[in-house]
């Protein structure tokens, strides 16, 4: 901006917020011209960042909450989220964070859903869920909103988002886990990857109709979705799926 009279704001955006601006204005204080008096989130949301997000605003080095106005000359301070960090001294931008995260996710991140449920999570998908649905489902229920989409974060109900910025399922499952501080919380083979219900221990007598007879003659220990009635059982494909859980286990992300 060349002209210092001007009315405008500074600002900053910090950590994984840059991955939303350009790279002129990434990791640095930059001004932006003031027209009226916005709101500090439609300035946020102006420079692309979505307010699902954004957890912390400091405006002139005090807590804000999004319907603050802004006016000529304040230096405004943009954090995410802040999941695995009590930042209640301040004032956060939605009621809690979700110690207990649970997840919704749009159409496009099916093979996501089933990692996801394979670690333990409750993990909504379906792959006819409009943005409107999710939304509200996400209000309703508390869950975090996982997307390709950046503008389906903009959604004025959003209050927790995170915009994926791997497009590969593997990655994307190290990517929540680390954004979300979830290794501790990782309970494998928990729920079912087909429906998202709860696997519990069966008795093998009780599913034996379920069964081909190479299945029942080679496997004794059987467990069962309570929602749907999916039989899983320790095959060919344990192995496989062992060890794609200790690499997504072994290291927090470090980069793309």
């Amino acid at each position: 901006m060349d002209d210092p009279d001007t009315p405008s704001v500074t600002l900053r955006f910090y950590e994984e917020l840059n991955d939303f601006l350009p790279a002129h204005k990434r990791k640095r204080s930059y001004r932006r011209p003031l027209f009226l008096s916005p709101t500090v989130k439609d300035v946020i949301e102006a420079e692309g960042v979505p307010h699902g997000e954004v957890d912390l605003i400091l405006v002139n080095g005090a807590s804000v909450a999004f319907g603050h106005r802004l006016r000529d000359g304040d230096r405004v301070a943009v954090y995410p989220m802040f999941e695995a960090l009590d930042i209640s001294p301040l004032l956060r931008l939605r009621p809690r964070p979700l110690r207990v995260p649970r997840f919704i996710l749009d159409v496009h991140l099916g093979k996501l859903a089933r990692r996801l449920r394979m670690l333990g999570f409750d993990t909504l998908y379906r792959n006819d869920f409009g943005d409107h649905e999710i939304v509200e489902i996400a209000a309703r229920e508390h869950r975090i909103i996982l997307t390709r989409d950046i503008g389906l974060l903009k959604h004025g109900a959003v209050t927790h988002g995170y915009w994926l910025r791997s497009t590969r399922a593997a990655r994307q499952v190290e990517e929540v886990l680390e954004r979300f501080d979830l290794h501790r919380l990782v309970d494998p083979f928990a729920r079912c990857t087909v429906c998202n219900g709860e696997v519990r221990g069966v008795e093998k007598d009780t599913i034996l109709h379920h069964l081909h007879p190479g299945t029942a003659r080679t496997f004794d220990v059987f467990y069962q979705c309570n929602d749907c009635g999916k039989v899983y059982w320790e095959g060919a494909h344990y192995d496989d799926m062992c060890a794609s859980l200790s690499r997504w286990l072994e290291a927090p992300v470090k980069g793309e």
